[in-house]
């Protein structure tokens, strides 16, 4: 566990294509909300690739093949194989084949995704808590009705292992935020009780998975979301990118906790191709760019002008530093307000 408490946002000189190996890109709130591309993402990740960083595709989403997502992405203008994409279904499945007989029965809750991710491990997946399955494992599916929700509850009331392939709560989609697995699996435990064994981002499992499949040596996670991955970067004890192009606002990035503190935060993949300011000390403040920020008390405060996202950085260095171990309470709205956020 990576017991680092970041105090501020990284700086980098060079571009961030150029000083990682690989991108460890999420894709809902990332590189596309729903069915549409984000603004940016594929003119950027292209120039990305053509300079020599590698792509992989890590979803918590256990829904779709690594196929589906290849051929969508491949869509968008971004040539991608399946060998590019990794699952929380394909991370679910690893750890339920270490813990289960082989050719074990796997009672599965999930889309094609998951289905296949099981098979892949040599698993047998059944529909029913009656076919004596050795684990119970749930993966998002957008057409999941009550029945396959009641199946997976006799199972674990049962006693069967449980496992989810993730537990995100949300899942951004064109018209809005809608219900995630994580939402999925708080019903069965309303059901059941028990607390399921969970793969997908932040955990371990997830990260494995991914080096395992990509080879990385020096990886960048690029993501949306504080509470999976940003902190399935700390976990793996490896940088991250927070993109705001997802569900975290500027106001929950100054409150993070130190699991949920990026290297570096930028607007969207355009921060990819090039440098990161540097955040320095200022006496009792912290200044990027035109802005000085500075932590009193309860209080934030900035000065100064320049760009909205180097305001960001030097109030998440005066914020963060000043929560040190936990979080920042300080009322955030006005000073973002300030620095045109």
């Amino acid at each position: 566990m990576n017991e680092q408490v970041r105090r501020q946002p990284d700086g980098c000189r060079r571009p961030l294509s150029e000083a990682y190996d690989t991108a460890l890109l999420d894709l809902d709130g990332v590189v596309y909300a729903g069915g549409q591309a984000l603004a940016h993402a594929v003119e950027s990740l292209t120039r990305a690739r053509d300079g020599g960083m590698h792509l992989a595709y890590v979803t918590n989403n256990a829904a779709r093949t690594p196929q589906a997502v290849a051929d969508q992405l491949s869509g968008f203008g971004l040539p991608t194989g399946p060998d590019d994409v990794i699952t929380s279904a394909q991370a679910v499945a690893r750890l339920i084949s270490e813990q289960v007989p082989a050719s074990a029965r796997v009672l599965a809750i999930g889309g094609e995704g998951l289905w296949v991710a099981l098979r892949e491990r040599g698993l047998e997946p059944v529909r029913s808590a009656d076919d004596d399955p050795a684990a119970v494992v749930q993966g998002f599916d957008p057409m999941l009705d009550w029945g396959r929700l009641a199946e997976a509850a006799y199972a674990v009331q049962r006693g069967v292992p449980w496992f989810a392939s993730n537990t995100d709560l949300t899942i951004p989609k064109e018209r809005g935020i809608a219900p995630g697995n994580g939402a999925l699996v708080e019903v069965v435990r309303s059901a059941a009780g028990g607390t399921p064994q969970v793969a997908g981002k932040p955990q371990p499992p997830m990260h494995r998975e991914t080096v395992l499949r990509t080879g990385a040596r020096r990886p960048l996670v690029i993501g949306d979301r504080l509470d999976t991955d940003i902190e399935g970067a700390y976990n793996g004890e490896v940088d991250s990118l927070l993109v705001l192009t997802g569900v975290t606002t500027p106001a929950e990035l100054l409150a993070a906790v130190p699991q949920h503190r990026p290297a570096y935060v930028d607007e969207d993949l355009r921060g990819l191709l090039a440098p990161q300011p540097e955040v320095t000390a200022d006496g009792g403040g912290f200044r990027c760019g035109g802005w000085r920020a500075e932590a009193a008390g309860d209080a934030l405060d900035v000065t100064g002008e320049g760009t909205p996202l180097d305001g960001l950085r030097a109030l998440c260095a005066a914020a963060w530093t000043a929560a040190g171990d936990g979080s920042c309470g300080a009322e955030s709205r006005k000073v973002l307000e300030r620095i045109g956020m």
